[in-house]
């Protein structure tokens, strides 16, 4: 972007460009209010990215809300009258992050009208080009909803275990699609093609030979026939626009039934544009077009150090090449290393006694950080690590925005609802439970529609109930001796747990062949 600093704000030379990219492949500005009726958004929570949203009484008493989506905005609003409407817009959104709400700044733009390969094709170019707005390093990574409820539907699966097998396929969570497969009944022929759905990733000349063996109906073929038809599009707009597959991104089957996509850049650890279409939506509106369209996250990319820009120096790519591994204090990331050293990743100052926290060996390109077990989805989550190891406790307490690349079998215990021995639950009152998995509890127990009262402890969980404090306790269960000399027992079982390996999602693009090389010598 080729602007003062001293004279054009970041964002304001963003919002420039993206414009005149826009506008020069006709799009046409749209302009919205800022408020919208409260209605709007509670009907379409689902499309939402969060379901909170910021309410006020307006003039007349109505209850209204700061948008927290522009989508819906510019769907409501447009008229559906058979004519193509080309849009973009750069709007403020109102959402939750980190515990809090913030005024987010989106550009991006909406086809609405028929929709045919060629506008998906520029769609898709244009997202990104808009992606190397920012950085030469981008990946811009494509999905179909509709191979994946063809998958789905092929397995006469219920709403609910739909739903968990797509959160598991986004997680890359081999092993709970095997398990939950298992427990549905399905067969090891259509385990195998969702676990190798899961992991595929690429190009789409190198993965469109395993997507075709994948397929198992006309829902799926016809998906990839859509998408053949696209990517001829993209060529014949920009031979040199690469974008890659990737059926980890998944959607809202209600609202999305085609193509989905997300973007990344190098120096961001989430995505930083995300779109898809959307006939369902409108439907919803009653209204008969379809659409497609895409937003970039400004915030995101603006509040990152962007390190990288056009043109990178040969340290740059060498430095892109080591992977940043954040292990756990204590037993668990000392046997974590050991399979680590053992697949050749070795890190020999790690051996010496010292209060080092960060070891590097440039020679096997790898770089370690010792951090507090709880912590290490955090570092992952935020790229700075691109992998981790930690327990599926932390995971499932966090709900960490992650991959779930492998379970490592190390750490074997559960996490455990446990009593005082010959205690009767009585659900008379609200059940009082002791943990230091808070979320994990309150899960379980809505899962029975149990009023309960949670207790946060850090430390002596077991001593609650012999006190009085809780009637239960949710803990970490190993051996259950520990139990056994408190005159507790464990009373049901909420999960197994264990080691995981977790990658960052934008670093698993971004050093796609080096994390996917050293999955491959641990599991040898």
């Amino acid at each position: 972007m080729d602007f003062s600093k001293d004279v054009i704000r970041y964002d304001e030379q963003a919002i420039l460009c993206l414009r005149t990219l826009y506008s020069s492949h006709g799009y046409a500005p749209f302009r919205m209010s800022r408020f919208d009726e409260y209605g709007l958004y509670a009907e379409n929570r689902a499309f939402l990215s969060s379901g909170e949203i910021i309410t006020f009484t307006g003039a007349g008493g109505k209850l209204m809300a700061l948008r927290p989506d522009v989508t819906l905005s510019i769907v409501k609003h447009t008229i559906d009258d058979g004519e193509l409407k080309k849009l973009y817009y750069n709007e403020n959104v109102y959402r939750p992050e980190s515990g809090e709400f913030k005024e987010q700044m989106q550009v991006g733009l909406e086809c609405i009208g028929e929709i045919d390969a060629n506008l998906q094709g520029e769609v898709l170019m244009l997202a990104k080009k808009s992606l190397g707005e920012f950085s030469s390093q981008s990946r811009l990574d494509v999905s179909h909803m509709g191979f994946l409820s063809g998958l789905l539907s092929a397995a006469e699966l219920n709403s609910s275990q739909s739903t968990e097998l797509l959160r598991s396929i986004s997680e890359k969570n081999l092993p709970e699609i095997y398990a939950l497969c298992s427990q549905y009944g399905l067969s090891d022929n259509y385990q195998e093609k969702l676990a190798q759905l899961a992991m595929l990733y690429g190009s789409y000349n190198d993965t469109i030979e395993t997507l075709r063996q994948i397929s198992i109906g006309e829902e799926t073929d016809a998906a990839l026939d859509e998408l053949e038809e696209v990517f001829g599009v993209i060529r014949t707009l920009d031979a040199e626009c690469d974008i890659n597959l990737d059926f980890t991104i998944v959607n809202d089957l209600s609202y999305y039934s085609g193509i989905i996509f997300q973007g990344y850049i190098e120096g961001v650890p989430k995505k930083v544009l995300s779109g898809g279409r959307y006939d369902e939506l409108l439907r919803k509106f009653g209204k008969k077009a379809g659409a497609i369209g895409f937003a970039v996250y400004l915030d995101l990319i603006e509040q990152q150090s962007i390190q990288y820009g056009k043109g990178e120096s040969d340290s740059h790519v060498a430095s892109n090449e080591i992977i940043n591994i954040a292990l756990p204090k204590g037993r668990l990331g000392d046997d974590a290393y050991e399979i680590l050293e053992s697949a050749g990743y070795a890190c020999p100052d790690m051996d010496e006694d010292s209060r080092k926290l960060v070891f590097e060996n440039l020679e096997n390109n790898v770089r370690y950080f010792w951090v507090k077990p709880s912590d290490v989805s955090i570092y992952v989550e935020r790229g700075v690590a691109d992998i981790g190891i930690v327990g599926k406790d932390i995971l499932l307490e966090y709900s960490s925005d992650v991959y779930e690349l492998s379970d490592l079998g190390i750490g074997i215990c559960r996490i455990c609802v446990a009593a005082e021995k010959g205690y009767t639950e009585s659900r008379e009152r609200t059940l009082r439970v002791a943990t230091k998995f808070p979320n994990i509890a309150r899960d379980y127990y809505d899962r029975f529609g149990r009023e309960i009262d949670i207790i946060a402890l850090n430390g002596s969980i077991e001593l609650a109930p012999l006190l009085g404090l809780s009637d239960v306790i949710v803990d970490i269960v190993e051996t259950g001796t520990t139990l056994a000399e408190n005159n507790l027992e464990a009373t049901a079982k909420i999960a197994d747990i264990s080691a995981r390996l977790i990658s960052n999602k934008a670093s698993y693009k971004f050093k796609h062949d080096a994390i996917i090389k050293l999955c491959d010598r641990i599991g040898k």
